[in-house]
């Protein structure tokens, strides 16, 4: 649906998600008017303390809502979310999350919004470290069940339940393995690494938080005395401190952070998907000055760079790379010129279009990089060009597939989720203030 944003549920949206849910559920006679599950699906409050609950957000009138706050949006669509021991999971085991309470407004339905909900669940499951994510549905919900395989769940024969004469079919979900920080960092490595106490402090002029932030690869001896020589050390580069908090990072990092002042400055949700089997997209894209052509080469020409450096780099820069485009560009050749990598570069009739990086690190191909200009925006061009580089990342030897997304970017996520990615890690970084 364009336009469409997910959620965690704020405010008023709260209300709303709770009006909505069993609206949804009498217009499709899962419930009766008088039944006291009514009562229970109106009360989101109480799911908002005790789980997490998402809501699926549109423009009020036309407009695709990029300039919209969260505040002027309207709720479409609900999912909880439910903890291991809560009175919302139902057959959730430790370690799991239960998707419950699934709801989209009848007048918003085959747009695309339950798909959006479902996916924004499995992300902030593994955002939250659950191994598993289970759901419960019934028979007659096929359109529901298609929905789940499409995203990788699977049926549990085993675990299904029921009650009087509702018998409900389980399924779950498992989060695919995440290619790890040194995969990711070997595939955007910074221009210098200087090694404090077994942190990875990387210095690229400021061009790209993931190569001017610390990769907290361990536990130091005394964390604080560690954070207070990369703090010294980004001060003398004349840069912020900032931390990448993941997996690999020692436990309470982001708390500690928090006290010290560090700010969260961006979630980002590390997608996978397996190559094998993968069948690319044949036939062409057009943009309204003709048919596109796709080029690939081993180094990035410098309108490549250009059309990145000037669009994505150039958003999260700060020190040197920010001063002059020259200074940027150079910094983004030796920043993305780290890596074995292939760049792909989209051009019609008036020019470039479109480009597209592909780094390679052990068995994973690494996509980053993409950009589509503004003018051939809506054409499917971010999906072709997305599907020409795993083909050419699979035919060079790649396995598996990884990039990485913004939590919050609800469009680019669909787009991945379409092209068969699923969620495997988050990470969030933390500057200093």
């Amino acid at each position: 649906m364009s336009g469409a944003v997910v959620r965690v549920a704020a405010g008023p949206q709260v209300a709303d998600a709770g009006a909505l849910t069993a609206e949804a559920y009498l217009a499709d006679r899962l419930v009766d008017a008088g039944d006291s599950y009514a009562d229970e699906l109106r009360d989101a409050e109480r799911r908002a303390r005790e789980a997490t609950l998402l809501v699926a957000l549109v423009p009020p009138g036309e407009g695709d809502g990029a300039n919209d706050r969260d505040d002027d949006l309207v709720v479409v669509g609900t999912v909880t979310l439910a903890p291991y021991g809560t009175s919302y999971a139902e057959v959730a085991e430790p370690g799991e999350l239960e998707v419950r309470m699934l709801a989209v407004a009848p007048e918003a339905r085959r747009r695309g919004i339950a798909e959006l909900l479902v996916s924004a669940a499995l992300r902030e499951a593994v955002a939250r470290g659950a191994t598993r994510v289970v759901l419960s549905t019934l028979d007659s919900m096929q359109a529901a069940q298609r929905l789940y395989q499409r995203l990788g769940f699977l049926a549990v024969p085993e675990r299904d339940w029921g009650h009087v004469e509702v018998h409900l079919r389980v399924h779950t979900w498992t989060p695919p393995d995440a290619p790890g920080a040194l995969v990711e960092s070997a595939t955007w490595p910074p221009a210098r690494v200087v090694d404090v106490d077994g942190w990875r402090v990387g210095l690229s002029g400021g061009l790209t938080r993931r190569a001017n932030s610390v990769l907290p690869l361990g536990t130091p001896p005394d964390v604080t005395e560690t954070l207070d020589r990369v703090e010294k050390l980004y001060a003398q580069e004349g840069q912020p401190s900032i931390v990448r908090v993941c997996r690999a990072a020692p436990r309470g990092l982001d708390d500690l952070l928090a006290l010290r002042d560090y700010e969260v400055m961006s979630r980002a949700d590390v997608l996978v998907r397996e190559l094998d089997g993968f069948e690319p997209r044949h036939g062409a894209v057009r943009t309204a000055a003709g048919p596109v052509r796709v080029s690939v080469a081993d180094k990035p020409s410098d309108e490549w760079l250009a059309a990145w450096s000037g669009s994505k780099a150039r958003l999260h820069a700060t020190g040197a790379a920010a001063e002059t485009d020259d200074t940027s560009l150079r910094l983004a050749r030796t920043v993305l010129g780290g890596a074995p990598a292939i760049y792909l570069t989209a051009t019609d009739a008036t020019g470039l279009v479109g480009v597209i990086r592909a780094a390679f690190a052990e068995d994973w191909v690494a996509l980053s990089c993409l950009v589509v200009a503004h003018g051939a925006r809506r054409r499917g061009l971010g999906r072709f060009l997305t599907q020409r580089a795993l083909d050419e990342g699979a035919q060079r030897g790649a396995g598996r597939a990884f990039l990485q997304v913004e939590a919050e970017n609800t469009a680019a996520g669909a787009l991945y989720t379409a092209l068969g990615f699923q969620p495997a890690e988050r990470y969030v970084y933390r500057e200093r203030r």
